[in-house]
Formats: structure tokens, C-alpha cells, sequence
């Protein structure tokens, strides 16, 4: 039995570019056609495995975060050395805001931060001192993402108790607010997404949620090279090959990681959807992930 170059697990609509776009990729490279393990096909593709009639060399799962069936599949590829990319534990541990940050901040610059127990663990919190956060700060849940249970502008005790019963299970993040400096009359907050090795900054836009990807020139004229090496670190750190985060540059010029690791990627084209990636960058990454498979496979 010849074993596949690469399965993907995918669940969403939005995916659906970026699965086509990384099919093409991998046949433009000789490799074999994308292998799609979906909710409609995961319970055979299981049988498949752990009957032996099907392996492959390469696992990218963007379904497990939501859907357990998808861990047979982990479970598999783990025991049988496939190369993971976006290894389930390191992904798992990355989801949890807190433990990220606490990775995160001996090594780089981030705002000042308290984590704070579940709200069903310890309901009353006594006396906190909140005066290092500044006036302001930010309230967020550690797991979730998308903006879900999040206070941008949170001042008293009351509103932290408050958003702590939105989700009793789940610690919770007070953030100092960072404001950000002025580029060229735009606030100098970005979104990187870094891919396979690769670092793809982009301005963003905080209200609309819009990539506009830093172009060389710009790069170069702002001095935002730190970007890409704040990126890559966290990279490092994680573990993972696949993800975004925010990074601001304050109007001292300190680069202060704000948000730290979204995984799994939301990968909708730009064009489909404006809070979308932009259409080159899901084409790059698409392009990453087949040249990492080919790297990947066993020398003949």
C-alpha cells in the first residue's frame, strides 16, 4: 500500500478555498492529490486506518478543536510517526490564553496581565489591585476566540465579575490596554501569520477586523522587521507551524505582543468575506504546506 503525501482534516465552508488552493499545490509538486478527512467521511477514514488499508506521511487536522471524532484520527498518526503539523498538544496548550501568556512573557513584551481562577472554582475574588492595568483594560476569557466574552474598555470589579459568569468554567485575562503608535496616519497594530517558517505581517484593523499586508517598502521605512522576529520566537516557544497574532507598536517604539496564538487559523479568502486572510497570503501558505510535505517524505 503506497502511503499518501498529506491528509487534511477540514469541517467549514470557509475552508474550502484553501483546501483547493493547497490540492493544487501539491500536484504542482508532484505529490499526491490532497487526502480530505471530513465529518462526512471521518468514521470510515478511522476503519481505514486501524484496518490498514490506508496511511499517509503528513496530518494537518483543522477539525479537532471542535468535533472529538477527528482524535482517532490524531491518535493514529501519532502512534504510526506520521509528522504532525500544529501537533495536538502544543495546539491544545495554546488555546488556554493564561498558560500562552505564561510562556510568553519572561521572553517578549506584553501588556501586564492577571489571570483570574473560573468563576465556579472561586466566585469571590476579594480585594483585587487593579491599579496596574491602568483605568482601562481589557477582560477576556483564556479559551474561545473571535472576540466571544471579551470587555475592550472594562473599569470596575463589577464588570470583571460579571464577564467571569459568561463562561464559570473558564479563567480569565485582565489586560492592561495598549495604545498604539501612528504609521502613516494608521494605527500601528498588525496581524502576522506565520506559516511553515514563514512570516506574513498585515495591518489591522481592530474595528473591521481587515488584513492589509505590509508591503517591503514599508517594512523597511518603519523599521517593523520585529514582526517577523517577535513571530518566529513565539514560534518557537508554541511549537506550532500554523498561526496568527497581534502585535502593536506603541508611540515609544516598544512591539508589544497583544494576542498571542490563534490556532486553528480562520483561512476564509479576503475576498469572500472582508475579515477575511488575504487571497495571496492563504495562496503562500498553501504553497508552504506542500513544499514542507515534500520536504517530509522518507529519501528514496
Amino acid at each position: 500500500m503506497d502511503k499518501l503525501d498529506l491528509c487534511l482534516a477540514w469541517n467549514t465552508e470557509w475552508d474550502v478555498d484553501f483546501v483547493e488552493s493547497l490540492d493544487s499545490a501539491l500536484r504542482a509538486r508532484g505529490l499526491s492529490p490532497l487526502f480530505q478527512v471530513t465529518p462526512v467521511n471521518v468514521e470510515h477514514v478511522v476503519r481505514q486506518l486501524q484496518a490498514g488499508e490506508l496511511a499517509f506521511h503528513t496530518y494537518l487536522d483543522r477539525a479537532i478543536d471542535d468535533d472529538p471524532r477527528f482524535m482517532a484520527v490524531v491518535e493514529w498518526a501519532r502512534e504510526n510517526g506520521v509528522y504532525l503539523i500544529n501537533p495536538y498538544e502544543k495546539a491544545q496548550h495554546t488555546w488556554d490564553k493564561g498558560a500562552t501568556h505564561l510562556d510568553l512573557f519572561a521572553n517578549l513584551h506584553t501588556p501586564y496581565t492577571l489571570i483570574l481562577p473560573p468563576y465556579a472554582q472561586q466566585p469571590e475574588l476579594g480585594e483585587l489591585d487593579l491599579s496596574p492595568l491602568g483605568p482601562t483594560f481589557t477582560t477576556k476569557p483564556a479559551h474561545g476566540g473571535g472576540g466571544q466574552g471579551v470587555i475592550v474598555l472594562c473599569t470596575t470589579p463589577e464588570q470583571i465579575q460579571a464577564a467571569r459568569q459568561q463562561y464559570p468554567d473558564d479563567s480569565y485575562l485582565l489586560q492592561a490596554r495598549v495604545v498604539p503608535g501612528q504609521l502613516g496616519g494608521r494605527d500601528a497594530w498588525f496581524r502576522t501569520v506565520y506559516s511553515m517558517g514563514r512570516s506574513y505581517p498585515c495591518w489591522w484593523d481592530r474595528e473591521t477586523h481587515a488584513y492589509v499586508p505590509v508591503t517591503a517598502a514599508e517594512m523597511t521605512h518603519y523599521r517593523l522587521e520585529p514582526l517577523q522576529q517577535l513571530t518566529e520566537r513565539i514560534a518557537e516557544i508554541c511549537g506550532l507551524q500554523l498561526f496568527s497574532n497581534e502585535i502593536a507598536l506603541t508611540a515609544d517604539y516598544e512591539f508589544q505582543v497583544v494576542d498571542y496564538v490563534n490556532d486553528p487559523l480562520d483561512l476564509t479568502l479576503q475576498s469572500k468575506r472582508g475579515d477575511g486572510v488575504p487571497d495571496e497570503i492563504v495562496r503562500f501558505i498553501a504553497d508552504d504546506v506542500a513544499d514542507l510535505v515534500r520536504a517530509n517524505l522518507p529519501q528514496e
